[in-house]
């Protein structure tokens, strides 16, 4: 019987919407190109979302990554508001899963930086039973710590949760700790799924 719910935040409860911010600034094709390949779609980002160093010295990661454009990736880093954006079905879909009994968690690779500057998109927080942000632990999905954290921390049992992220190697970790997982797509779908498992 499934009593709790674990969502990832990013691309889930909130649109992680980075190509849309990068394009705002109207970069050539190329310099776009360099400052995604140095940033997002660098590892270096995890360790923006592990929080083991100082804003700063990620950023100056970021830009040995791609020197010729540095002050376009200090641009793009500056303040980072709008790469994330609410969804209003998020505080809604909460509530409504709350309401059926079920305890709600999120379990999220996430910056100090995105926590500070994006704190918007994070008004869903108090509407949950609480839930982990990889920067304040320092560890990050997809390693099994910060499952097992969220577990022990909220006295969770494997088998009467289900994970949601939009990534698969996240899924896997949590199945392999036991849980039911669904690699979200949308949230009909999530919903779909949540019903075969028993939910709703």
């Amino acid at each position: 019987m499934i009593k709790a719910i674990i969502f990832d935040i990013g691309n889930v409860l909130v649109d992680f919407c980075w190509e849309e911010y990068l394009d705002s600034f109207h970069f050539a094709p190329d310099i776009r190109e360099k400052v995604a390949r140095a940033t997002v779609l660098n590892d270096a980002w995890n360790e923006f979302d592990r929080g083991g160093s100082e804003e700063e010295a990620l950023i100056d990661g970021f830009v040995k990554n791609a020197p010729e454009a540095e002050k376009e990736i200090r641009l793009f880093c500056r303040d980072i508001h709008d790469m994330l954006r609410r969804r209003e079905s998020t505080i809604p879909w909460i509530k409504e899963l709350r309401a059926m009994g079920l305890k709600v968690y999120y379990l999220s690779n996430f910056s100090k930086k995105a926590a500070r500057e994006c704190a918007h998109v994070l008004d869903f927080i108090p509407y949950t039973n609480g839930g982990i942000l990889s920067y304040e632990e320092k560890i990050i999905k997809p390693g099994t710590e910060i499952y097992e954290l969220l577990i022990k921390r909220y006295e969770l049992v494997p088998g009467e949760c289900v994970f949601l992220d939009d990534r698969k190697d996240n899924c896997e970790t949590a199945r392999k700790l036991g849980m039911e997982a669904i690699c979200f797509t949308t949230k009909e779908n999530a919903v779909t799924e949540l019903k075969k498992l028993g939910v709703y």
